[in-house]
C-alpha cells in the first residue's frame, strides 16, 4: 500500500504549467537538422561567376594538387597526416606500397593502418574534385568584389542572376549555393538592397520564378537585430514580386563583429539576431579576421585559433545548439600559391620549383591545422577562398571522419541496441538526443563523401535506417521487429 498526498486536481495546475513550458522549450530548440550541411563555402568575386564556375574551380584544385603532390605519400607528409612519417621516401617504395594497399584495401587498413589512412584520403579526395569539388558556393558582392561604380555594380547584378538561371536549366549548380551582398550598415545598405533586388529579380525573370536548391543570401557584419529583419522584409517581398514560393530563399548571417556577440546591455546578441530573419536563417557564419580586429587584437596575432576566436565560436555554439540553425568556422588566408610563375621564355629554375613547394605547403599545411582545430570545436563547415584550398579541406574533412570511424561505429551499434532494448522493455531512452548525434556523425561523413555507405553499415545499421536520417525510427523499428 502506498499513500500519496497529492491529488489529481492538486498536481493538475502545476503540470499544466509544466506542460506548456515544455512545449514552449521545444518550439525554440527543435533540434539540430538532419538534412546535409556543407563542408565549406567557398567565396568568389560576382564580376567572375559564371554558371559553371564550380566545376572549373575543380579542374584547377586537382591540377594544383597533382602539381605539388602527385602521390599520397608527398601530400600525407605535407598535412602532416596521423603517421604519415613513417611512410616512404622513395618513388619505387611509394609505388610498391601503393600496390600493396590497392590489392588489399581491408588488409591494408589494419595492418599497414597509416598508409591506408593516407592512400584512401588521397584517392577521395581526387575522386571529389572531379564528382563534386564545391559544395556550397557563395557569389561576392562584397569583401571579394569591393566597391564599384554603381552601374558596373547592377550590370554584375543582373548578370549574377541570369547566370543562376542557367545554371539551374543546365544542372550544374554546386548543391548550396547563395550570393552575398553589401552590409545593411548606413554606409552601403542601399547598395545592398539595389544589388539584392536587381540579382533576384533577374534570376526569377530568367528562370520562371525558380531558385536553385538551398539558395540562400549572405549578410555580411551583422551588429542589430534590425538589419535581419529588413533583409527578411525584403526576401518576402522579393519572393512575391517575382512569383517565387514563398520561404524559398534562406538567410546565412555573417557574425564578425563583437556586437553581434553581446550588445550594449551585455546580452547575448546572436538568438536575437537569428528570431529577426522570421524563420528563414539557415547558417551563421563566424568571421575570425574581422572578429579580432574589431576587439583591438593587432595583425600579428590575428589567427584562425586566437582564444578570442574560440570564444565567439563557443557563444555562437551554444547559442544556437538545438535550433536547427548551422554554424560556419572562418577561413585561413594564407593562399597556397607559389612565388614564382613561369613562362614559355622563361620557365622555372631548380630553386624557384623548390620555394613555389615549400610556400605552398607551408599554406596547405596551415589549413589542414586551421580545419582540424575547427573539427575539433564541432565546426563542420568552413570557408575557402581559392580553389588551390579544396583538396585541403576535403583531406582535413576526410580524415577526421575516418580517424573516428571505427570507434563511432562501435557506439552507434552499443546505442542503437541499448535503446531498443529499452523500448521493448516499456521503459524511456532519454538519450535520443545523443544517439541523433552519432548518427549525424554518419550522415555528414557520407554525404561529403568521407566515408562510404558500405562502411557505414559495420555500425550494424541497414542502408535503408541510414537513409532515413532518425535516429527515434531506427529504434522504434528495431523494437517493432523484436515483438513480432
Amino acid at each position: 500500500m502506498t499513500t500519496l498526498s497529492l491529488s489529481a486536481a492538486d498536481m493538475a495546475p502545476v503540470l499544466e504549467h509544466l506542460a506548456a513550458a515544455n512545449a514552449d522549450f521545444a518550439t525554440n530548440f527543435p533540434g539540430d537538422v538532419t538534412s546535409r550541411q556543407p563542408v565549406h563555402t567557398v567565396y568568389g568575386g560576382a564580376h567572375l561567376f559564371k554558371s559553371d564556375t564550380a566545376a572549373k574551380l575543380g579542374g584547377i584544385g586537382l591540377r594544383n594538387l597533382q602539381a605539388y603532390a602527385p602521390n599520397f605519400v608527398v601530400f600525407a607528409k605535407a598535412l602532416g597526416q596521423p603517421g604519415a612519417g613513417l611512410l616512404p621516401d622513395t618513388s619505387t617504395d611509394i609505388e610498391h606500397l601503393a600496390a600493396v594497399i590497392e590489392k588489399d584495401l581491408d588488409a591494408a587498413h589494419f595492418t599497414q593502418e597509416p598508409a591506408w589512412m593516407a592512400y584512401t584520403v588521397y584517392k577521395r579526395v581526387c575522386e571529389k574534385l572531379q564528382r563534386e569539388p564545391v559544395e556550397d558556393y557563395r557569389v561576392d558582392f562584397e569583401d571579394g568584389y569591393g566597391n564599384r561604380p554603381d552601374d558596373e555594380e547592377d550590370a554584375h547584378a543582373v548578370n549574377v542572376g541570369k547566370e543562376l538561371a542557367a545554371g539551374i536549366a543546365a544542372g550544374v549548380l554546386p548543391p548550396f549555393i547563395g550570393i552575398r551582398i553589401k552590409p545593411f550598415t548606413p554606409e552601403s545598405h542601399r547598395r545592398g538592397v539595389r544589388t539584392l533586388d536587381l540579382a533576384i529579380t533577374a534570376l526569377a525573370a530568367a528562370s520562371g520564378g525558380r531558385v536553385p536548391n538551398n539558395f540562400v543570401v549572405t549578410l555580411p557584419k551583422v551588429t542589430i537585430p534590425e538589419q535581419v529583419e529588413a533583409l527578411a522584409s525584403l526576401l518576402e517581398l522579393l519572393e512575391a514580386k517575382n512569383g517565387i514560393a514563398p520561404g524559398s530563399i534562406g538567410m546565412d548571417l555573417m557574425i564578425e563583429t563583437p556586437q553581434a556577440i553581446i550588445d550594449h546591455r551585455g546580452a547575448n546578441t546572436v538568438n536575437l539576431l537569428v528570431r529577426a530573419g522570421h524563420g528563414r536563417v539557415r547558417y551563421c557564419a563566424y568571421g575570425t579576421y574581422d572578429y579580432t580586429a574589431l576587439c583591438n587584437i593587432t595583425a600579428h596575432y590575428q589567427t584562425h585559433t586566437h582564444p578570442a576566436a574560440d570564444f565567439a565560436r563557443h557563444v555562437l555554439q551554444v547559442s544556437l545548439a538545438g535550433t536547427g540553425v548551422n554554424i560556419s568556422d572562418g577561413a585561413t588566408t594564407v593562399m597556397p600559391i607559389g612565388p614564382h610563375r613561369a613562362t614559355k621564355e622563361r620557365p622555372l629554375t631548380p630553386q624557384q620549383e623548390a620555394e613555389n613547394l615549400a610556400v605552398v605547403h607551408s599554406a596547405w599545411k596551415l589549413h589542414y591545422d586551421n580545419i582540424r582545430h575547427s573539427l575539433r570545436h564541432a565546426y563542420y563547415q568552413g570557408w575557402d577562398l581559392n580553389p588551390a584550398q579544396l583538396p585541403v579541406r576535403y583531406a582535413a574533412v576526410y580524415t577526421f571522419f575516418l580517424e573516428s570511424l571505427e570507434d563511432a561505429s562501435k557506439r552507434l551499434n552499443r546505442f542503437v541496441d541499448a535503446a531498443a532494448q529499452a523500448t521493448l522493455s516499456g521503459n524511456m531512452f532519454d538519450d535520443a538526443a545523443t544517439g541523433q548525434g552519432l548518427l549525424n556523425f554518419f550522415l555528414r561523413g557520407i554525404a561529403c563523401g568521407a566515408i562510404t555507405e558500405g562502411e557505414a553499415m559495420a555500425t550494424g545499421v541497414t542502408l535503408e535506417e541510414l537513409r532515413g536520417r532518425s535516429f527515434i525510427k531506427i529504434v522504434q523499428n528495431r523494437a517493432y521487429k523484436k515483438t513480432v
